[in-house]
């Protein structure tokens, strides 16, 4: 079995601080909008929410508050925003009629499908087989450039021990060439509160990288190779909708006699073009030993360490009738034995990734060496301290939940003391 690990972890027993420079961005005139989306009967927050500006490419992504920010140029002012989220009904609104403190409510959607339609596919493996063979002919053929915000947090129990960000471009290529992306740092900053990382630090190997190759259309191989996929069940469960398209919904797992961690979870698939809209999955961590082994890379020979949920999401988009990778989480969480200790600690890594803005390239995408992220890359390492909140200029982010808000808040107190 060749699947493999979408993320890696390294855990050190010495801490080191590490600069670097920030990459700087001219101001540009942009208006800003925040709100809240919230369910129309329950009220309560809707996550993983997106936010399109109609006849552009510039996008964002709810947080887990169900807040965003979205930062639009004085040429898009008159456009509509489509806000969209899975099992609801999508909602267009003019610009205009939007403020800084905008409440939106999404109305659940009513799900029906045709019999024509349920009854074309009535094997959920053949419909999953034929879903990852139309990356050739549903999903993007061009070189695109992306522009993203990535951030990633690891706490400690519940607290904030570290906490980096980067707007990021990705050199995204075609999804029916073989070639791997390749991602530039543009931006970036960090801070961690090493008092509650005691004498032991987790480091995210990866940064951007892990999320993106949760893209399963360009990346297969990280979850269903040829080898795994008889490995795996799979079941229909209630069809839901999204954009106003209704949605095959498949479970699927590892069989009861495979040993090796695989993966479990949901793919939704759009009933008419058979495209992948969006993936909820988890890995099978009950084999703690091989499931071990699949996320750290180094560790100090006293600790054991081993994840107790590894959750991720993906997301795509769909522009001019062609698909692309949106928006991606990771939730890995860790817990952490010194041998001769009686208590242990558990560690939360969660890091995030959203397609903010694209365009597509007629040549070769040419990067900066300089800039050029590994895979293997630590983004902590790359990442300076906190600044100002005018940073990231007119670039889109994901809004802060309110545990990271008060966290930078913190931190930017700390540096006006010092």
């Amino acid at each position: 079995m060749k699947t493999q690990s979408l993320i890696k972890i390294i855990v050190l027993s010495v801490l080191i601080v590490f600069t670097s420079t920030l990459m700087a961005q001219s101001e540009k005139n942009a208006k800003e909008i925040k709100g809240r989306v919230v369910d129309y009967k329950t009220n309560s927050p809707l996550t993983f929410t997106n936010f399109v500006i109609s006849g552009t490419n510039i996008s964002t992504v709810s947080n887990s508050d169900g807040e965003f920010v979205l930062k639009i140029p004085e040429t898009s002012n008159h456009n509509i925003i489509i806000v969209s989220r899975l099992g609801y009904e999508t909602k267009k609104i003019n610009i205009s009629e939007l403020n800084k403190n905008s409440k939106i409510k999404l109305i659940p959607a009513i799900t029906t499908l045709n019999e024509i339609s349920i009854n074309v596919h009535t094997n959920p493996e053949a419909l999953v087989r034929a879903t990852l063979s139309k990356k050739s002919t549903l999903y993007n053929n061009s070189n695109t450039l992306m522009t993203a915000f990535y951030r990633e947090t690891i706490k400690k129990r519940r607290k904030n021990a570290s906490l980096s960000e980067a707007v990021v471009q990705i050199h995204k290529q075609p999804y029916n060439s073989l070639k791997r992306d390749a991602i530039e740092l543009v931006k970036a900053r960090k801070s961690t509160d090493y008092t509650k990382l005691d004498t032991l630090a987790l480091k995210l190997q990866g940064g951007p990288f892990s999320n993106l190759y949760t893209d399963i259309i360009k990346y297969p191989e990280y979850i269903f190779t040829d080898e795994d996929m008889p490995l795996y069940e799979f079941s229909f469960d209630t069809n839901t909708q999204v954009n106003n398209q209704q949605i095959y919904v498949v479970n699927f797992k590892q069989k009861p006699n495979i040993i090796t961690p695989l993966y479990y979870g949901k793919l939704y698939i759009d009933s008419e073009t058979l495209a992948l809209t969006n993936a909820v999955y988890s890995l099978n961590v009950e084999n703690k030993e091989l499931s071990s082994k699949m996320y750290i890379r180094k560790k100090p020979r006293k600790v054991d360490v081993y994840p107790t949920q590894a959750t991720y999401r993906v997301n795509y988009r769909t522009q001019n009738g062609k698909w692309h990778y949106a928006y991606s989480n990771i939730s890995l969480t860790f817990k952490v034995n010194w041998k001769g200790k009686l208590f242990n600690s558990i560690y939360t890594l969660n890091s995030e990734m959203a397609i903010t803005d694209w365009e597509e390239i007629d040549t070769k995408i040419a990067k900066s060496r300089e800039r050029t992220l590994r895979p293997t890359t630590i983004l902590a390492d790359e990442a300076s301290g906190f600044s100002d909140p005018r940073f990231w200029g007119e670039y889109n982010i994901i809004e802060p939940e309110k545990s990271i808000e008060s966290a930078i808040k913190k931190i930017q107190k700390q540096l006006k003391r010092t």
